[in-house]
């Protein structure tokens, strides 16, 4: 499905992040996989099979997103065909008690990362006259849920940033799309799914009363990655057993 293409994957070490590598190397691509952790990535790179690039960087910093896309075009020849921003940082605080400080850790590792990135992959892909930019958003930037407003707002971004990209770039070949997650059995949920009570109140609103798996997740990106979605840019895609279809309230957790 995607043999001989070179993809980037941000956030790589672990949960969402490294389910994709899997999932994109399998189905033939050269992953780069970039975070901060060389343990973690090194951990991800060994269960790869298409000769897979580690590439340490701090997505967070004005320079990491530009130097880390500049290492994968070196290793990858001078080409990106997918790009898939998963890395960013998740919070859940009372609104009133977000500081300055909150704003910009979130803003800069969410959204801004995001940006520089796609903004650096785009010239190879005009060049090539086509790639797939990838977005990993979430539920809570198209429901509302509560203690989640900077969370929230920095998804919404980068929902609007997908929609722009698509309308900028579409006519010279680049797709871009955003794969909005629920709630997934990664590291992020499960300490707060052990909390009494919260476990059933949030199965009660998910439609297939389970939990998403990081795998489920990376199967969307491999398909909006293929040509198998090339008349599809500019969505936001919800992987998340159905709760931006049905969820009327949000479980207080």
């Amino acid at each position: 499905m995607l043999d001989g293409r070179t993809a980037i994957v941000t956030g790589a070490g672990r949960g969402i992040g490294a389910a994709i590598a899997r999932a994109l190397d399998a189905a033939g691509a050269r992953v780069a996989l970039v975070a901060r952790s060389v343990d973690q990535l090194e951990e991800t790179a060994a269960t790869l099979a298409n000769e897979p690039v580690v590439v340490p960087a701090d997505l967070a910093t004005p320079d990491g997103p530009g130097s880390a896309v500049a290492a994968a075009l070196e290793a990858f020849g001078g080409r990106i065909d997918v790009l898939v921003n998963n890395a960013g940082i998740i919070m859940r605080k009372d609104t009133e008690a977000l500081t300055i400080e909150d704003l910009d850790n979130v803003w800069n590792a969410n959204v801004r990362s995001v940006l520089l990135a796609s903004a650096a992959v785009i010239p190879p892909m005009l060049s090539a006259g086509s790639g797939s930019i990838i977005s990993i958003s979430s539920i809570s930037g198209l429901r509302g849920a509560p203690r989640r407003a900077l969370y929230a707002a920095s998804k919404a971004a980068l929902d609007g940033m997908t929609r722009a990209l698509a309308m900028e770039y579409g006519p010279r070949g680049i797709r871009a799309n955003s794969v909005a997650p629920g709630v997934v059995q990664t590291d992020m949920w499960r300490e707060n799914l052990a909390k009494p009570g919260v476990a059933d109140a949030v199965l009660g609103v998910i439609p297939t009363r389970r939990l998403s798996t990081a795998e489920e997740v990376a199967d969307t990106v491999v398909f909006l990655a293929s040509d198998a979605s090339r008349a599809i840019t500019g969505e936001v895609i919800a992987a998340d057993g159905g709760m931006r279809s049905t969820l009327n309230l949000w479980p207080t957790v």
